[in-house]
């Protein structure tokens, strides 16, 4: 609390070692006798009284009756006096506010008085009395202060405006008290131009689009000159403000870089953190080939290695983001693997994250060192320590191929110490190793089956099991192996059971004649005695392989295996990016973004890296200062899981009915890593922008175009002349919506018939459902349950049928719609598959949405951005289509697209025929780029699209095709 805070700031004024007296008495009628002290002529007497009801106070007494008697202390001379009776004023205004009321003439006058402390004292517990009727008075007061001559008292009125703006934040935008902090970052006292970025930073976080710290190279300049002179913490402030800013240029990154550097040589960890973060991002605009680039790296790896000399805690801390640092550039650090060797006397929680980077930093050049650390730690006594450097060891062998024998050495030294934990660790990380190495280190397998007797452990006698199946024809006893299993079966995890279903099944396919009666007697055991629905299934897919097709089966059951990758546990590259731009903070500890544990997080800004230098971005726009830098030659990640089954997901969902008659409440889900099909303009990279083709030129497979569309790479003509044209944008004429379609007919579900569509309205997105009841019987309990789908699509709210449907009636319901569900690339993308219960049957089917309810209405990109990005994205992801029978003007398809938030951004004609240059944004992040090509006089439409991801370009077509043709009809 504030005025705890305060409380301990003030006990050196006067303070003396008896202190601790006014804490110990419990007379009875103390507040009366404190009454009569506070009403007291004796100065003294008035200040031990108020220190009594301090003490009284912090120990929880509830002293608020004497609060009349407190504030009449308020007029005096004495600082001490005064700033006990201010921080009891702060403790108690808020539950007596027309007594606090009385104060407020006196604050009004602290402010003026001669002495800048006290004037300094009283604007900042107006500031802490979360009172809005003195709220009011604080106004002309913290103008004059804001004002002050002397920077002690300028400097707590900045802060006194960031609780103003929490208080009343209409109050502050109207008395200009915002302008007034932004005028105070180009003061001449450094701690005055540090509160005042931190006030407006904290401002800033609960207005995210409000663009209050309008940095500039001029605003950044005056920060980087106090960044030498103010405090730590103002410092920290500071750093984390230049930690928002886009520089425009590699130049311009180098030079602040520069002056950030010395920095990293400051004492406190936070101010060394901040400055890291800083370099962190301003990197990415460096050329790797710049010589400044390479110093850099240097730079940064020795104040690193000093945060993990502090105490184990501050150690954790930068451990966790120099886990960060690591998986972005591993070379920062990758010649400093020693400082992260475990030292006997590390907390666990240490010793566990110093094994990760360690891993992590693994290479050929040091893994003999690393190996060797490793052994030793498998010998240690903390069972969850081993453990896990038996795990590093596997890892190890997979990262680093040429180390691979080295590893499986180690670990059959580990498996003949015999030790129980370190046996079974050792099988598991065996078993990966073969998967990433197959046919390569199979003479261990012996061994390994020598140790069967000591497992017992779900994950190692899984691993053993699968061994033993995977290579069943090198082991001669397999059956009996895998029989002496089967004994316990019903005992077995279910881990276990799967594993030993599938190796039999593999053993059969390997040896039939031998193991008939063995593949029979799991069957049985896992469809008929079992009640696990997945081991069952499986059991009965098997089954059903064998019986009717066991060529087929070998194909499936045998099948070639994928190697599986390097690192598992590498933080997503959106997410590492984010992440990245939060060093220092509790994000980089949790390794999570705010916005999954910050509460009320909906406004919080999803930070990205900025562009690599010769991207050609335009660095001011908002969409490019949001843009994630990545390494131009790694693929993009393939984040959609496969499509599953309907039946698979649907059976089993929790289809209650609804358990309230209000509004459907949309659910605060955090939006972050929603870029599911990779791309949009997140994910534009560094590339040449030269010489890229024209837009008309698609696919050699595509059709073409009546008339040839000009390059629009070519001199003074095309798509940079977007930065000197017009376009006229036609105003809304209302959203299109797609007719209603009967999705389930009466006779398939029971006498239900459901029909609908799908519709976006003011950004909300709903599904407009009809229910008929053609049965002969009342229906009642309506629930609803999407499966996953490609776009995260998820019912908001339940459906809301409110009254019984009885025979022959149709309802109207509309179901709002969010896109924060399960994600799973569907085939077609845009299919819907839903679960409809009530209390006669649960019902399913399949729809399909139109992918222009997923168009956002932020979807206008600037036109540089629109240039760049149409350039940046492969060729091989432009797509083209032809829209047939389509009597429509360039105007009227502007008005009726952008309806559908199909955003016009530029528009051209040439040799009669109009170019419209169209962006689009979906709900998950994808940028989708157009170039529509309308002929006079013509009854078709050309169109080219471009995306990051190229499955979307079909559903836009089609798109394009039902709204353009739906508007010449009319």
């Amino acid at each position: 609390m504030e005025w705890a805070s305060q409380l301990c700031e003030n006990r050196h004024i006067g303070a003396k070692m008896t202190d601790s007296k006014y804490f110990t008495t419990t007379k009875k009628g103390e507040i009366f006798e404190l009454k009569a002290e506070l009403n007291s002529d004796k100065k003294e007497k008035k200040k031990e009284a108020v220190k009594k009801v301090i003490a009284s106070m912090t120990v929880g007494k509830d002293v608020s009756a004497l609060f009349p008697d407190v504030v009449n202390c308020m007029q005096t001379d004495n600082l001490e006096l005064k700033k006990l009776v201010y921080l009891y004023l702060m403790n108690y205004a808020k539950s007596q506010p027309d007594m606090a009321i009385m104060a407020v003439n006196t604050f009004v006058k602290d402010c003026e008085d001669p002495n800048p402390l006290i004037r300094a004292l009283a604007v900042r517990t107006m500031g802490c009395i979360r009172v809005d009727k003195i709220t009011e008075y604080l106004c002309e007061p913290l103008r004059k202060c804001l004002k002050d001559e002397d920077p002690y008292v300028r400097k707590t009125a900045a802060v006194c405006v960031a609780k103003l703006h929490d208080i009343n934040a209409q109050l502050v935008e109207d008395q200009g008290f915002l302008d007034t902090l932004k005028d105070l970052i180009s003061d001449s006292n450094p701690m005055v131009v540090a509160n005042a970025v931190a006030a407006l930073s904290e401002i800033a976080e609960s207005h995210p689009n409000s663009n209050l710290l309008d940095l500039n190279p001029q605003s950044i300049n005056k920060l980087l000159t106090a960044l030498n002179e103010c405090t730590e913490w103002g410092q920290i402030f500071i750093l984390d403000c230049l930690a928002n800013y886009t520089p425009r240029d590699d130049r311009e990154s180098q030079s602040i870089c520069e002056r950030v550097t010395p920095r990293l040589s400051h004492a406190n960890s936070a101010v060394v953190l901040s400055a890291v973060k800083v370099l962190m991002k301003f990197m990415e605009m460096l050329p790797k080939d710049l010589d400044y680039y390479g110093t850099l790296l240097k730079k940064l790896a020795p104040p690193l290695v000093t945060l993990l000399s502090a105490e184990p805690e501050l150690q954790y801390v930068a451990l966790r983001n120099i886990n960060l640092i690591v998986q972005k550039r591993p070379e920062i650090l990758k010649h400093e693997m020693k400082v992260f060797f475990v030292k006997y006397n590390d907390p666990i929680y240490v010793k566990l994250e110093k094994l990760d980077i360690m891993i992590r930093l693994a290479s050929q050049a040091n893994i003999a060192q690393v190996l060797a650390e490793l052994k030793e730690y498998a010998t240690e006594v903390d069972v969850d320590f081993v453990r896990k450097a038996v795990r590093a060891i596997g890892r190890c062998a997979i990262k680093v191929e040429q180390s691979a024998e080295r590893c499986v050495s180690t670990l059959l030294d580990l498996i003949q110490t015999k030790v129980n934990y370190v046996v079974q660790e050792a099988i598991v990380v065996i078993k990966d190793i073969f998967r990433k190495y197959p046919n390569k280190y199979e003479s261990v397998i012996a061994t390994l089956c020598e140790n069967l007797d000591s497992l017992d452990e779900p994950e190692a006698r899984a691993a053993m099991i699968w061994i033993v199946g995977e290579y069943a024809e090198r082991i001669d006893n397999a059956d009996e192996l895998l029989e002496s299993f089967l004994e316990g079966f019903h005992d077995e995890s279910t881990q276990v059971q799967l594993q030993l279903l599938t190796a039999i099944v593999k053993l059969f396919l390997k040896k039939p004649t031998e193991t008939q009666e063995l593949v029979q007697q799991v069957l049985s055991l896992a469809t008929q005695d079992s009640d696990n629905p997945d081991l069952r299934d499986r059991g009965y897919i098997y089954w059903r392989l064998l019986s009717t097709d066991p060529v087929a089966a070998k194909e499936v059951v045998l099948a070639e295996k994928p190697l599986i990758s390097e690192e598992t546990d590498l933080i997503e590259p959106t997410l590492l990016e984010e992440l990245t731009c939060h060093i220092g903070t509790l994000a980089s500890v949790y390794h999570k973004p705010p916005s999954a544990f910050v509460e009320g997080s909906r406004g919080v800004q999803h930070k990205r890296l900025p562009v690599r230098a010769g991207s050609g971005e335009s660095s001011e726009s908002p969409e490019a200062s949001q843009a994630v830098g990545a390494v131009p030659d790694t693929p993009p990640p393939a984040v959609i899981p496969s499509q599953g089954d309907l039946l698979g997901d649907l059976l089993n969902l929790d289809l209650a009915p609804p358990t309230s008659s209000g509004p459907p409440q949309v659910p605060s889900m955090p939006m972050g890593g929603m870029d599911l099909l990779g791309g949009g303009l997140d994910s534009l990279l560094g590339g040449d922008l030269g010489g890229s083709p024209a837009m008309g030129g698609g696919l050699a497979s595509a059709p073409a175009p009546a008339a040839a569309a000009p390059s629009l790479a070519a001199p003074a003509s095309g798509l940079d002349m977007l930065f000197d044209l017009g376009g006229g944008v036609g105003m809304p004429t209302g959203s299109f919506v797609v007719p209603k379609a009967i999705w389930l007919p009466a006779m398939k579900a029971k006498g239900l018939e459901i029909s609908g569509t799908f519709a976006r309205r003011g950004g909300v997105l709903q599904m407009e459902i009809s229910l008929t009841n053609k049965a002969m019987s009342v229906m009642t309990d309506f629930a609803v349950q999407f499966n996953r789908n490609s776009f995260g699509l998820a019912p908001a709210g339940p459906l809301q049928v409110l009254t019984p449907l009885s025979p022959n009636q149709t309802t109207e319901v509309s179901l709002p719609l969010s896109t924060v569900g399960p994600v799973m690339k569907m085939e077609p993308l845009n299919n819907l598959q839903v679960a409809v219960k009530n209390n006669i049957d649960v019902f399913y089917f399949s729809c399909q949405y139109p992918i222009s309810i997923l168009f956002v209405e932020d979807g206008k990109m600037e036109r540089q951005v629109f240039l760049a990005t149409w350039k940046d994205i492969p060729n091989e992801n432009e797509s083209q289509f032809q829209i047939k029978d389509c009597h429509v003007n360039s105007d009227a398809a502007t008005s009726r697209l952008q309806s559908c938030n199909i955003f016009t951004i530029a528009k051209r004609t040439v040799d009669n025929q109009d170019m419209l240059y169209q962006s689009i944004k979906l709900t998950n992040g994808i940028w989708i780029l157009v170039e529509l090509r309308v002929q006079t006089g013509s009854p078709g439409c050309m169109m080219s699209v471009k995306c990051r991801a190229p499955e979307v370009a079909q559903l836009v077509f089609q798109c394009y095709e039902m709204v353009l043709k739906t508007s010449s009809e009319a």
